[in-house]
């Protein structure tokens, strides 16, 4: 007679009943539960080492492998339901622990596997989203029609103690959940249109608007900011308020009047404040950390600028504002000596801080990358004879007279002369495209300028240009740096122009007299600063 043994090697006829078994007794006993299915990160066209490239929807890809996190995430816009079992809990404090806890933001649901996976096509994972429909708030406080729902997304799953039944095999997941938040994670979630229950349309209106708590706390946030920098607007200390004494050799003040004779008697020292009895101090007399304000002591007066006066007076104070951060200086009388540096700095996290780091932290600009070709030219100035006119609905400029070799470009900028017969002329008019002949003598349409009038026959002046037409083929998504001699055209647009090719666009006319160099690149992606270059400025220790 062979042994006795519940357990066997394959599932048979024992595990298909107690499975039926357990899923009925879920099928009674059990809550119906909501599932958002989670279907991996977001899809990445242009991917990076760190953030790899991402072309179809899988939980096993990962989106950042330097934090090991899935920001963006792509949930089934279908939604399965299937029955749970939970505890139900009181809102006791949790005391195994020091100080007072409440753990009833998280809750352990069993649930069936085979259920699950035969509706959900396969097993829970984590950052899968359930909704509990039997916790709906019917009452929220605010003057809505609707309930509020409840979800709690899946942050661990494992075997249920109680769920392996006499034959050794499990039939039950433990589920941990804990309650979403408005956060990056769950935008999908959030941005699910609300349905009306009457006609079972969707509305203008989002599940973000009746479930987040995001705009409140950013008001929050917002006034206790405002509230910490009027408490302390700087970091550091302020010393503007204290008196510095300044003493000679001997240690007594030291005095100073415009009856002394060692000031000359020209007009040299015209620049002594009469009533000043007491010298200025030749250093701060509070020491400390983060003192330094780019002010000098006890109020005095000082200029400020990129250079130094011409002619300075022994105690002057000069503060530099092309230093970061700025640096004031004094005057001895031969040399211009380092007093401080403007180191206090607003503690708030914004982009208007004058620092190195800050603009590293809450960087914003893009760099090239797939390099295409470059090109440097002068852009000249000339004068053309033209008149303007209505045609229709637009403006157009007909030339009449071009200098030799002189050619117009689609986006040139031209200054017209005011004369008092034409009050409403514009100064500056910009050519949107050109109607007949080839950037010589012809016609150009005009950017619609409100208020301009007829002009005959004059002389006009070509300036710059807003627009410069390449010779490569657009394709979506290029990149393009501009730069008019040493300084970076602050926005550059890269588009489709005339013949599909690549048409920049400016932020501002380029000047004329000035090499105008671009650089075209295929793509672009975050700019990267040195971490030691971010680190070095002093005012942000």
């Amino acid at each position: 007679m062979p042994r006795l043994s519940l357990y066997r090697p394959e599932k048979g006829n024992d595990y298909k009943f107690i499975d039926r078994q357990a899923s009925e007794m879920f099928q009674v006993g059990g809550t119906d539960v909501y599932v958002h299915k989670y279907m991996g990160p977001s899809l990445v066209a242009n991917g990076t080492a760190d953030q790899p490239t991402i072309d179809s929807y899988n939980v096993k890809n990962i989106q950042d492998l330097l934090f090991l996190e899935n920001r963006d995430r792509k949930y089934d816009p279908s939604i399965y339901r299937i029955r749970g079992v939970y505890n139900v809990q009181d809102l006791d404090f949790n005391l195994s622990q020091f100080g007072l806890f409440l753990d009833n933001d998280t809750l352990y649901m069993t649930i069936h596997i085979n259920d699950f996976v035969n509706t959900v096509g396969r097993k829970p994972i984590s950052g899968d989203v359930l909704e509990i429909p039997h916790l709906k708030d019917e009452f929220a406080l605010n003057d809505l029609d609707v309930s509020l729902p409840r979800y709690y997304v899946i942050s661990d799953v494992g075997r249920a103690a109680e769920g392996f039944s006499p034959t050794w095999y499990p039939h039950l997941y433990r589920l941990k959940l804990t309650k979403i938040s408005d956060s990056q994670q769950y935008k999908e979630i959030f941005d699910q249109k609300i349905v009306d229950p009457v006609t079972g349309e969707e509305t203008n209106n989002t599940l973000r608007e009746l479930l987040s708590t995001q705009q409140k706390v950013l008001d929050i946030n917002d006034q206790l900011i405002a509230q910490a920098e009027a408490d302390a607007p700087k970091s550091g200390y302020e010393t503007r308020h204290l008196y510095t004494l300044a003493v000679d050799a001997s240690g007594h003040a030291a005095l100073e009047s415009v009856d002394d004779t060692s000031f000359p008697p020209d007009s040299s020292s015209t620049n002594i404040d009469a009533s000043r009895v007491l010298k200025r101090p030749k250093r701060s007399g509070y020491q400390g950390y983060l003192v330094g304000d780019g002010v000098p002591e006890n109020g005095v007066d000082f200029g400020h600028g990129i250079q130094f006066p011409n002619n300075p007076y022994d105690g002057d104070f000069f503060l530099r504002t092309d230093f970061l951060p700025n640096r004031l200086f004094r005057y001895d009388g031969a040399r211009w000596v380092r007093r401080e540096d403007d180191v206090r700095m607003t503690m708030t996290n914004t982009d208007t801080r004058s620092t190195l780091k800050g603009t590293f932290i809450n960087n914003s600009n893009k760099v090239g990358v797939g390099f295409i070709a470059s090109d440097v030219y002068r852009v000249e100035e000339f004068k053309v004879t033209a008149s303007i006119a209505t045609v229709g609905t637009d403006l157009v400029l007909t030339v009449s007279y071009m200098p030799p070799g002189k050619i117009i470009k689609t986006g040139y900028v031209f200054n017209l002369p005011k004369i008092p017969t034409d009050a409403n002329v514009y100064n500056s008019v910009e050519i949107e495209s050109i109607l007949s002949g080839s950037g010589g003598i012809g016609t150009y349409k005009l950017v619609s300028t409100t208020g301009i009038t007829t002009v005959s026959n004059r002389q006009i002046t070509l300036i710059g240009f807003k627009q410069h037409l390449l010779t490569q083929t657009y394709v979506a998504g290029m990149f393009a740096n501009v730069n008019f001699g040493d300084s970076l055209v602050p926005s550059v647009t890269a588009s489709s122009g005339t013949g599909g090719k690549v048409l920049l666009t400016f932020s501002e006319a380029a000047p004329t007299d000035y090499e105008i160099e671009w650089q075209l690149y295929s793509g672009s992606t975050n700019e990267r600063v040195a971490i030691s270059k971010a680190l070095k400025p002093k005012a942000d220790l």
